[in-house]
C-alpha cells in the first residue's frame, strides 16, 4: 500500500496481553469503536489473537487481542498461553493490562517473568485498569510496586469500560509507532475474517447464557455463509459440544436457549453489519473436538502448540 500519501504515516502492531478478564478486549473494544472481541465476564474467552485496527491521526494501530495468560491445565489453554506470547513477540508494542483492584498477583507475577525476555526490544507500557474501583493512594503504591519490578516504557491510568485515560494511550501508542505505510485500509476494523466473528459472536452468547465448565467444552464454526440478491445473508453455522448431556443444555427446554443465543447472536450481527442476516444454528455433538487440529486452525490457534 505504499504511495506518495504513505509520507508521514505510521503503522505498527500493538499486543494487549494480561490476566484473563483484565480488560483486553474491553479495551480493544473501546480503541477501535467497534465491538471486534468477545467480552464476557467469564474468563478465557479470547481464544484466537483478534486483531483491531484504529486510527489516530496519521497513525494506523492494529492491536493484538491475546488471550489471557493463565497457568495451562489442558491442550486448549496451551495453545492459548502460547498465542498470546506470540503475539506479544511479533509486536512493536506491548501493553500489560493489571487490575487496580487486583495488584500483583501470582499470575502478574508469572507474566512479567515472561516479558524479561519478550520485552527486549520492544517497548513495554504499563496500563492499570478498572482504576476508579480503588483510591488514589493504592493506585499510586501499585503503580510504583510494577515500575520496581519492571522498567516500563510508561504507565497509564486507564477505566477501559468507561474510557477514561484511554484517548491518552491512545495518543502515546500511535508517537511511538515506526513510520511507514499503513498495513490496513482505512476502513477496515478487522482482519478476522467476517465469518470468524459471526461465530464469535454467537459464541460470545453462548457462554453468558450457560454456565460452569460448559462454555469451555463448546466452539462454534460458520459453516455456510450465503449473499442473498436483497442485500441480506444467510448464515448456517455448527455449534460442537462434547457430550449428549451438553447439546440438551445448550438447546434447552423445547429449544428455548439456542433460539434466545440465536436471535440474540442474529441481532449483534445485523447491527455491526448494518443489514439483515438469516442466522441458522445446528448443535452437534463431537467428543473429541478438544484434540482436533481442524477445529483449532479455525479459531486461529496452532494445534501444536498445545503439545505437552
Amino acid at each position: 500500500m505504499s504511495s506518495p500519501e504513505a509520507a508521514g504515516q505510521s503503522a505498527g502492531f500493538i499486543a494487549l496481553i494480561g490476566e484473563p478478564n483484565a480488560g483486553k478486549s474491553t479495551l480493544l473494544n473501546r480503541m477501535v469503536g467497534a465491538k471486534v472481541s468477545i467480552v464476557t465476564h467469564k474468563v478465557q474467552t479470547t481464544r484466537a489473537r483478534i486483531r483491531g485496527v484504529a486510527m489516530e491521526g496519521n497513525a494506523q494501530l492494529v492491536f493484538v487481542d491475546t488471550p489471557g495468560l493463565f497457568q495451562p491445565r489442558r491442550r486448549l489453554d496451551r495453545a492459548m498461553v502460547a498465542a498470546a506470547w506470540g503475539g506479544a513477540s511479533d509486536a512493536d508494542i506491548v501493553v500489560l493490562l493489571v487490575e487496580a483492584h487486583r495488584g500483583v498477583t501470582e499470575g502478574v507475577e508469572r507474566i512479567l517473568e515472561g516479558l524479561a525476555e519478550v520485552g527486549q526490544g520492544r517497548k513495554v507500557a504499563l496500563a492499570i485498569n478498572k482504576i476508579d474501583r480503588v483510591e488514589a493512594p493504592v493506585l499510586l503504591g501499585l503503580t510504583e510496586k510494577l515500575n520496581a519490578l519492571y522498567p516500563f516504557a510508561e504507565t497509564f491510568m486507564i477505566s477501559a469500560e468507561k474510557g477514561h485515560g484511554v484517548d491518552v494511550l491512545r495518543k502515546w501508542l500511535a508517537g511511538e509507532l515506526p513510520e511507514g505505510p499503513w498495513l490496513y485500509p482505512e476502513d477496515q476494523i478487522a482482519d478476522l475474517p467476517m465469518r470468524m466473528i459471526a461465530a464469535e459472536m454467537t459464541r460470545e452468547k453462548l457462554t453468558l447464557r450457560l454456565h460452569q465448565e460448559l462454555p469451555y467444552q463448546l466452539t462454534v464454526e460458520t459453516e455456510n455463509w450465503e449473499e442473498r440478491p436483497d442485500g441480506s445473508a444467510r448464515v448456517d453455522q455448527l455449534v460442537y459440544v462434547v457430550r449428549d448431556g451438553h447439546k440438551g443444555i445448550v438447546l434447552g427446554n423445547k429449544g428455548e436457549t439456542i433460539k434466545a443465543v440465536g436471535k440474540a447472536a442474529r441481532e449483534e450481527l445485523e447491527e455491526f453489519l448494518g443489514r439483515r442476516i438469516h442466522l441458522f444454528l445446528q448443535v452437534k455433538v463431537r467428543t473429541n473436538w478438544l484434540e482436533e487440529a481442524e477445529r483449532y486452525t479455525e479459531m486461529g490457534l496452532d494445534f501444536k502448540d498445545g503439545n505437552v
